[in-house]
């Protein structure tokens, strides 16, 4: 699909000057607008239906809460979704909500004091009065986790799925002694992706794996959610990390105590994010599908018709290093 990029590539002009003319909005010189609008023409570029629909609203701004840019996951999402919607002629406003509510509150305050024409929002515990607020006013697309409300469209990976593939992974490995850590505990993906695991577990007509989650989604307190389950007498053979955080915390918690990765411990992760496959050994774990999340969070906030409705992406198992049959 053809992107303004393209056009300012094509025409030799700043990408800026697409958007002006584009969109119609500010000066433009009569040779600059020549030359875009001849490259419009000789590519063939049409702008998006639901960014077309938005110019007649207030700012052609999108808001995006999410509860922290530190962790990898929201912000390669976030990236994806602010080129895309950069090359509809939007813009993005991110707000990073540390997973508290008076701060998701004021950010909620922020956006709609900007006007915004829409909002995609990763929520911490599914509501509010300041979303009823919210989707009152604009378009709002749930991302990763739920949100309540009538008209609100999620979009997230599979994490339910995800997690029993984890699970069934280790145990056709031969692993009957595992133990699943993760963080935070009061996320929903977490929790889904635990209780696929456990559906895994109660298939195979074993006991429920022992269960550790925090509070704290960094790797120095994922090491020590791993370090409590590996100080035990009857040590498990395999972690079940909710996240490759988790799971990178989960190998350095092993090689501090002397424990080698896959020999005396496997690991599996979550995300896929790039860290998984450099550090040492590589990481085991389940990919979740950045740019087609992106791609459907942006349809549907744009209000593209034929991408109406929730959208429920598949994870996919990626083979490294991490992961490996138990000893005898």
């Amino acid at each position: 699909m053809t992107t303004i990029r393209d056009i300012a590539r094509h025409s030799g002009t700043s990408i800026s000057s697409v958007s002006r003319v584009v969109n119609n909005s500010g000066y433009v010189g009569a040779a600059t607008r020549a030359k875009v609008e001849a490259s419009i023409a000789a590519l063939g570029y049409k702008p998006h239906a639901g960014a077309r629909s938005l110019r007649s609203g207030r700012s052609r701004l999108i808001g995006m809460l999410v509860p922290t840019l530190e962790v990898d996951f929201f912000a390669r999402l976030a990236d994806r979704i602010e080129r895309r919607l950069f090359d509809a002629g939007l813009q993005l406003l991110i707000c990073s909500t540390a997973e508290a509510v008076e701060r998701e509150t004021a950010c909620v305050a922020t956006l709609l004091a900007q006007q915004i024409d829409g909002v995609i929002v990763a929520s911490i515990n599914g509501g509010g009065a300041h979303f009823d607020r919210l989707q009152q006013a604009v378009p709002v697309v749930a991302l990763d986790r739920p949100l309540s409300g009538d008209n609100v469209c999620l979009v997230r990976s599979d994490h339910a799925t995800g997690g029993y593939q984890a699970a069934r992974h280790l145990l056709d490995l031969g692993h009957r002694r595992v133990a699943i850590i993760g963080a935070p505990s009061h996320s929903a993906p977490v929790e889904q992706r635990v209780a696929g695991a456990l559906q895994a577990f109660e298939e195979a007509a074993l006991a429920a794996p022992r269960v550790v989650l925090g509070e704290h989604h960094n790797l120095a307190a994922c090491q020590a959610l791993a370090a409590t389950c590996l100080e035990v007498s009857e040590r498990p053979t395999a972690l079940l990390a909710t996240s490759d955080i988790a799971g990178i915390g989960a190998i350095r918690a092993a090689q501090e105590i002397g424990l080698k990765v896959p020999e005396d411990l496997s690991v599996i992760g979550f995300d896929d994010i790039p860290a998984a496959a450099y550090v040492t050994p590589a990481l085991t774990t389940l990919a979740q599908p950045i740019d087609a999340l992106a791609e459907a969070v942006v349809a549907r906030v744009l209000g593209d018709t034929a991408s109406a409705g929730d959208a429920i992406l598949p994870v996919t198992l990626v083979l490294r290093s991490t992961t490996a049959p138990p000893h005898p």
